[in-house]
């Protein structure tokens, strides 16, 4: 699948929020934020869109955003963690001000019908940004509010999320922020996303607060690509490692035989497995493996794709196959851990 990944560079004059820059006085009103939360979304999402704003509040001394924190139906959200998350009340799609930030996770259908979509199709005319997190980009999509608009979602769905909604221009990046519909791929896009909302309205200095609070480094641009791997400081440390599993990632649905990576990287078989023996402890192939098999066992846990079609986006042309490698890595068959996914219990954790 490719994605548009044009590069173009966000002109914030571009966007509709009218709130000045903080200045010498400090007299304007704080941005009004919505946060619509649904059940089954991440912590680490919901923090890294309500932290910084609080971070921001704490080092200007006073109120550069008011938030309020809404649910579709009024109820507590029980996130991934198991953690209830208390609300003001329910969306009704009557709401308005200057950003709505709408934070999706799993079962989309069992918390946001049509319903939600109408409300959110209202809402979005009252305020001047609209924000969608993690699943929360699947929301805007279905209200058709990025059609023929940018956007990105996360790195794991962003082929089905392309296939989906063939009228959206589906990026890549960490976070797409332009014109009025912003879109961020995960929680620390988030975190940088609402960075980039500081530093425009409040100035650099406030956002560099903002991450010093948190031992931040921002080292990523919106349109960074979104990876499968973290792979963090070892680009600096190990470059030629990161290459190897930048190209492993890549062609995880047709998994190279060793020594055609070898072939592509440039590099001995010998250098590559004393690459991945320093830099990970493990030989090329068992880490190639089990990057495949990751990626299946989110295809089993979060979609409900038929295994034989997972077996093939895993690379694997047998299932057969693919059903040992899955039970010696997990310990469990692939349906099996699906039929123990849908009697997750009361506190929200499955049970591995």
């Amino acid at each position: 699948m490719a994605f548009d990944i044009d590069r173009r560079k966000f002109d914030i004059s571009r966007m509709s929020i009218s709130t000045p820059r903080i200045g010498s006085s400090g007299t304007q009103p704080a941005l009004k934020v919505l946060v619509v939360l649904l059940p089954e979304s991440s912590l680490m999402s919901l923090a890294c869109v309500l932290d910084p704003m609080r971070a921001a509040n704490r080092t200007a001394a006073r109120p550069l955003f008011d938030w309020t924190i809404k649910s579709p139906k009024g109820n507590s959200s029980r996130l991934t963690a198991g953690i209830d998350i208390p609300v003001d009340g329910g969306f009704t799609g009557q709401e308005s001000g200057d950003l709505l930030v709408v934070i999706g996770g799993f079962n989309l259908d069992r918390h946001a019908g049509r319903g939600f979509t109408a409300r959110l199709q209202s809402a979005s005319r009252r305020f001047a940004c609209v924000a969608g997190i993690e699943s929360g980009c699947w929301l805007l999509a279905r209200s058709g509010l990025v059609d023929g608009r940018p956007a990105t979602a996360h790195w794991e769905e962003l082929e089905d999320f392309a296939a989906g909604f063939p009228d959206v221009k589906v990026r890549s990046d960490r976070f797409v922020a332009e014109g009025k519909f912003w879109t961020s791929g995960g929680a620390s896009p988030t975190f940088d996303m609402m960075l980039h909302l500081t530093r425009q309205h409040f100035g650099a200095a406030v956002a560099l607060d903002v991450a010093s609070i948190f031992v931040y480094d921002e080292t990523h641009a919106a349109t960074d690509a979104q990876p499968a791997v973290s792979l963090g400081r070892m680009q600096r440390q190990a470059p030629e490692l990161s290459e190897a599993i930048r190209l492993m990632e890549r062609t995880m649905e047709r998994p190279l035989v060793l020594e055609a990576l070898c072939r592509k990287l440039g590099f001995s078989r010998r250098k590559l497995d004393m690459l991945f023996l320093r830099g990970l402890e493990t030989t090329p192939g068992r880490y190639y493996l089990r990057l495949r098999l990751q990626a299946a066992q989110r295809l089993v846990a979060d979609t409900d794709l038929p295994v034989s079609e997972i077996a093939l986006r895993s690379g694997f042309d047998s299932l057969s196959a693919f059903s040992r490698s899955f039970r010696s890595e997990y310990g469990h068959s692939p349906l099996k851990m699906r039929q123990a996914k849908m009697r997750v219990p009361r506190d929200g954790r499955a049970a591995w």
